[in-house]
Parts: C-alpha cells; sequence; structure tokens
C-alpha cells in the first residue's frame, strides 16, 4: 500500500536539515525545490517512507517556540543506527532502552529543535502494557 500520510516538517534552513536528516539518520534525499535561494520544498526518505519539508519565510522553529510534533520511526537496527547518529554528533536526548510496549527505542532532537525517535521493534509488549492500552 501507498503510504497515505506524510509529515511535513518546517525548517528555517531546510537545506542543512537535509543535510543533516541524510548524514546524521540516512534519510535519501529524493527532491529538492529551490526558490529564491531557500527550499521551498523537499522529499526525504528512509526503509520507503517519505517525509516532505520546507522553509517558509515566517516560520519559528521548535527551538524558538517549544516542540509541537515528535517523529516516531521504525528501523531495523536501532542500535547501529544511535551509534550513527551519536558519531555525527546528534542531541542525543535518551539513549537505547527497552520499552514496554515492545520496542527499543532512543529520541534525538535536530538542529532546529525537532524531536525525533527512533525504535525497533524487539518483543511482544508486556501484559501490563498491553492491558492498559487495550480498549
Amino acid at each position: 500500500m501507498e503510504q497515505i500520510i506524510t509529515p511535513y516538517l518546517l525548517y528555517k534552513d531546510a537545506g542543512a536539515a537535509l543535510d543533516f536528516l541524510s548524514e546524521t539518520f540516512g534519510f535519501e534525499e529524493v527532491s529538492r525545490l529551490t526558490e529564491d535561494g531557500r527550499v521551498g520544498h523537499a522529499e526525504t526518505s528512509i526503509n520507503g517512507a517519505s517525509i516532505y519539508l520546507g522553509s517558509p519565510s515566517d516560520y519559528k522553529n521548535p527551538r524558538e517556540v517549544g516542540a509541537t510534533v515528535l517523529m516516531y520511526i521504525l528501523v531495523d537496527d536501532v542500535d547501529g543506527h544511535f551509534e550513527r547518529a551519536k558519531a555525527a554528533g546528534a542531541d542525543i536526548v535518551d539513549e537505547p532502552e527497552d520499552q514496554d510496549y515492545g520496542h527499543r527505542r532512543y529520541s534525538v532532537r535536530d538542529p532546529e529543535g525537532h524531536h525525533w525517535y527512533f525504535a525497533s521493534r524487539v518483543k511482544a509488549p508486556t501484559e501490563e502494557w498491553a492491558s492498559v492500552s487495550a480498549p
């Protein structure tokens, strides 16, 4: 099935964000439309999932106004992914840790303050978590 929901992140410097996402997290740049010296629209992807981004002229980033969205990305090897991000100098918030809901995850902030979670499924959720989250 085609991806039906695509996050669209705004950055003051979307060009720098594209470079950071590629070098630090392993995203692949798909397209970049430059208007008046800034990235008006771009697409990047990881594991077949896309994220759009751009640089509007009147935008304030999360570092200025506080977090407005959290990105949660599943990867095959969260520990290897963490090591890559750490080696690139990413702003690590939490190191990889097993979660009760069955994921092993870490969190990081990008240079403009967007908060990212990267995780791998490692086991079934605990009974306590499953019973709390059941409808």
